[in-house]
């Protein structure tokens, strides 16, 4: 009996496999030109079983674009005798330029905090990673102003609810890039949960890139870095003169 009970178990427990997913992006490369507004990219794809047939079961779907990580160097600012200046700093060395989330239902509500941490599932679960010692109180404003800062300009979001899952098998999410959204590669990351377990997750890319005048004129900057800067004070003085001379024969 005890034999009997092992071999059905056995096979109830692989008989259960995880489901795969099959992500797709409505756009693998966003070009920034002159006039450029923001667009909106379309995240969708399948749940499915692997043989290929539909997983007929509920998963949770989270969708997440991650855009290049950075460097970046955050100050605060302190009022002394009547004038801001510069006060406590610190330096954060994977930042992401872009992040936006969306998900079927609120994370809180489908995975743990330990879940949600260790697959960075939120803008608080972020590992921003900061250079040296630091207090953690400390790292927290810091982390808490980087947050708000980047949301109140489009380049972080979240969107409970942003997911939609039709006939347990296909899902859909909408992310809007805003007009000032850096250039590089993006990671489009889909996660199905089950019971708050991470069941299957797949990956796509996408890529912002800059096109025409605005690309040469980056290039440039980037490859020629101290010609630019000269090339910028040349231009600003000739067009300072240039100003002064017309106003000096009206």
């Amino acid at each position: 009996m005890r034999v009997w009970l092992a071999l059905l178990a056995l096979v109830a427990l692989t008989g259960a496999r995880d489901p795969i997913l099959v992500p797709e992006v409505s756009q693998h490369e966003v070009d920034l030109q002159q006039g450029f507004t923001g667009t909106e990219l379309l995240l969708f794809g399948a749940v499915l079983t692997p043989e290929g047939s539909r997983a007929a079961q509920d998963y949770d779907i989270v969708v997440v674009l991650k855009g290049p990580t950075q460097s970046i160097v955050l100050r605060e600012k302190q009022k002394v005798a009547g004038v801001w200046i510069n006060a406590a700093s610190t330096e954060l060395r994977s930042a992401p330029s872009y992040y936006a989330i969306a998900s079927s239902r609120p994370i809180a509500d489908i995975v743990d905090d330990k879940t949600a941490a260790i697959y960075e599932l939120g803008l608080k679960w972020l590992q921003l990673s900061p250079i040296g010692a630091i207090d953690p109180d400390e790292q927290a404003r810091f982390s808490s102003g980087l947050v708000d800062l980047n949301r109140r300009i489009g380049l972080y979001r979240e969107e409970e609810g942003g997911v939609t899952v039709k006939e347990q098998v296909l899902y859909q999410a909408r992310i809007e890039l805003p007009s000032r959204v850096p250039t590089g590669i993006y990671t489009a990351e889909t996660f199905a949960i089950s019971k708050g377990r991470v069941v299957a997750s797949a990956s796509s890319q996408v890529e912002v890139r800059k096109l025409g005048i605005e690309r040469a004129i980056a290039n440039f900057a980037e490859d020629y870095g101290f010609a630019y800067g000269l090339l910028a004070v040349f231009v600003s003085v000739a067009m300072g003169w240039l100003a002064g001379r017309l106003f000096a024969l009206i």
